[in-house]
């Protein structure tokens, strides 16, 4: 029977797993779904149908190891890993010439420097300030009545500048934009460069390239090119950018005790 190992990052908004082949380092199967409030339960679900996955093909999970926000209340996983050690190491399978990470997630942003055999040399993390986070952006999308991921489409000519960088603050500064008739696009265009000005504000400037962009905000339309204009730097999102924390923690999981 082969050997696969299971990953699963509990995040505030969605949980992800991942099986990889472990002798091959090659990911077979992942799912993704929404956290709720008994996030045993729900990594549980999602464990369940992986496991079914594996004996369809006749494999069998030989470890699994948890990361992520709500890693803790797992009860299944053999181990508890951090998510700056698992975002690095996923990331790092991915992309090996990667130096800089930048991972915004629904309630906390993170940058994540490392060094030359992809270790991790410094990070630098946000988790109480809802302003450089995706929540920020879904009270924007919300208030403007835009799909989330879809946000950053539209043009933008003259992107407008948003002062306020508490939520409560910026959605009353938004409101009072749309009442002088300022564009949703230039409004969008703004809230986004100010998201990225907030979340690069983490390095004090000390980041290097290649600058690797993972976590559920890389998939919000026009996230990539607000941080490029903020860092001055390219920033290149992988095709699954949420999963790169679960694919750490399966990485790990298949190396040797």
């Amino acid at each position: 029977m082969n050997t696969i190992t299971c990953g699963i990052d509990i995040g505030s908004r969605t949980t992800k797993l991942i099986l990889l082949d472990a002798p091959k380092r090659k990911i077979i199967y992942k799912d993704i779904i929404d956290s709720k409030l008994d996030k045993d339960k729900v990594a549980r679900d999602l464990f369940k149908k992986g496991v079914a996955f594996a004996k369809r093909r006749g494999m069998g999970i030989k470890k699994v190891i948890a990361t992520g926000y709500g890693s803790h209340l797992i009860r299944f996983a053999d181990k508890n890993v951090t998510e700056i050690t698992c975002h690095a190491r996923g990331v790092t399978h991915l992309m090996p010439t990667a130096r800089t990470i930048i991972e915004i997630g629904g309630q906390d942003s993170k940058l994540i420097n490392l060094g030359e055999r992809g270790q991790v040399v410094d990070f630098a993390m946000n988790d109480r300030c809802a302003a450089g986070t995706g929540r920020f952006l879904e009270m924007v999308a919300r208030l403007l009545e835009r799909d989330i991921r879809r946000l950053g489409v539209g043009k933008s000519g003259k992107p407008a500048h948003i002062s306020s960088m508490c939520v409560v603050f910026a959605e009353s500064e938004i409101i009072g934009l749309l009442a002088r008739k300022i564009s949703r696009n230039d409004i969008i265009k703004g809230v986004q460069r100010a998201l990225a000005t907030r979340v690069m504000a983490l390095t004090g400037r000390d980041f290097h390239k290649p600058v690797v962009f993972t976590g559920g905000v890389a998939l919000v339309s026009g996230m990539a090119s607000a941080l490029e204009w903020s860092c001055g730097k390219k920033v290149v999102t992988p095709a699954h950018p949420q999963f790169t924390g679960a694919l750490g923690a399966a990485l790990i999981a298949a190396e040797p005790e």
